[in-house]
């Protein structure tokens, strides 16, 4: 007997985390923007965009379980998995195609590999940036050891789906206190990573990212701790912080622009404590992780959205936050290629380029979404999902 797969029915979105996510994902873009033109996280414009990445999981494990704890009943694992995949799997695959695209014109310095690399290798990256299979630092064809060369930010897309795994296949069954216990062990990890403690002795020198929480990008041990210590407090937070129903934050007025505001500031605060004082940067990240994200999202969810405008904006903003946020980065690429190479450019056509790409990002972002992702997860949802299938 095959499965039977019953419909679920759609639930209210919150309007509000929506629009933050989409805040979050632009400013991620303006992030890499300014990354071409700083030497490292002290001097970084925009300094800490990286968090919004933790921002993005706390989202994720609040919206995981409103979506999907009280419907283990009339769904099976493998259903589970099935809508996850069509919801995401699409938009890895458009932002693989896209790096693949670019590539060629990507090699600026730094990325010597990528003109050394040949027509076949980076076909077979693709194909394994499309299936969403991580490449170790010997596969690299760019030079920054990603586990997917052709699109950096799908390492975050990687930890999402391990997180969603952890969730169907254990933490759904989690109660409450353990899922507390959870949630305060795997703090230890966030502030052992943001303070540089190095507890278990797994980071490898970080000169570059002390007293941050960068990384999780790579196959290495300290890349994979890294990756662990971002995901499991935020997305196992944002779930105990569902399942707590009665913490919320309700603004009557104004709850999507004081949000937006708290979201954007904890992204551009510059960096903090300088070379002598630099843990006070890892407390800022840590501060920023375990305390201040869970209130902005019992903020989010627990606020009205008033006005025609202020919807339309926070469902435009939530519409392309996602494939905003997984088709950007190849232009980055070919950002940094060009500013490299016409370094004595005049400062106003380095602008113009850096806006450019901006609002080419956006347009992308909103054409993929409706030419391409709206139709074939609806392709996919029919044939997959909303098909009853008969015992036979």
């Amino acid at each position: 007997m095959s499965e039977v797969t019953i419909p679920l029915a759609s639930k209210p979105r919150f309007e509000i985390l929506d629009g933050l996510r989409g805040v979050a994902a632009m400013i991620v873009v303006a992030f890499h923007l300014f990354e071409t033109y700083s030497s490292g996280p002290d001097d970084q414009i925009l300094n800490h965009g990286y968090l919004a990445v933790d921002f993005f999981f706390v989202l994720s494990g609040f919206v995981i379980g409103y979506a999907y704890d009280d419907r283990w009943g009339r769904m099976s694992t493998l259903n589970f998995f099935k809508r996850r995949l069509i919801r995401l799997q699409p938009m890895v695959i458009l932002g693989t195609l896209i790096g693949a695209f670019w590539f060629y014109f990507s090699g600026a310095p730094g990325f010597e590999l990528v003109m050394q690399t040949p027509w076949w290798k980076l076909m077979l990256i693709t194909i394994l940036g499309c299936i969403m299979f991580p490449t170790p630092p010997s596969m690299d064809i760019r030079g920054w050891k990603e586990i997917n060369s052709l699109n950096g930010a799908q390492w975050s897309l990687l930890w999402e789906y391990i997180a969603n795994i952890l969730y169907a296949l254990f933490v759904r069954r989690f109660g409450t206190k353990l899922l507390t216990c959870l949630v305060l062990l795997s703090a230890f990890l966030t502030i052992d990573l943001a303070m540089n403690l190095d507890t278990f002795g797994l980071l490898e020198v970080r000169s570059y990212a002390k007293y941050t929480v960068i990384g999780g990008f790579g196959l290495t041990a300290d890349q994979i701790y890294i990756g662990i210590s971002r995901l499991l407090y935020p997305f196992f937070g944002g779930l105990l912080l569902y399942r707590m129903s009665k913490w919320r934050i309700n603004f009557r007025r104004g709850g999507m622009t004081l949000c937006s505001i708290a979201v954007a500031a904890t992204l551009v605060v510059p960096h903090i404590g300088g070379d002598d004082h630099g843990w006070l940067n890892g407390l800022y990240c840590a501060v920023t992780i375990l305390f201040i994200y869970p209130v902005i999202v019992a903020a989010g969810a627990g606020s009205e959205l008033k006005g025609r405008k202020t919807t339309a904006v926070c469902k435009f903003l939530g519409m392309i936050s996602y494939p905003l946020y997984i088709t950007h980065y190849p232009m980055i690429y070919v950002q940094m290629n060009w500013a490299a190479r016409h370094a004595d450019a005049p400062l106003g056509t380095h602008i113009w380029v850096a806006v450019s790409i901006f609002l080419a990002s956006i347009a992308v972002a909103y054409a993929s979404i409706r030419v391409y992702d709206i139709p074939v997860r609806e392709w996919l949802s029919e044939k997959f999902l909303h098909q009853n299938k008969k015992a036979v």
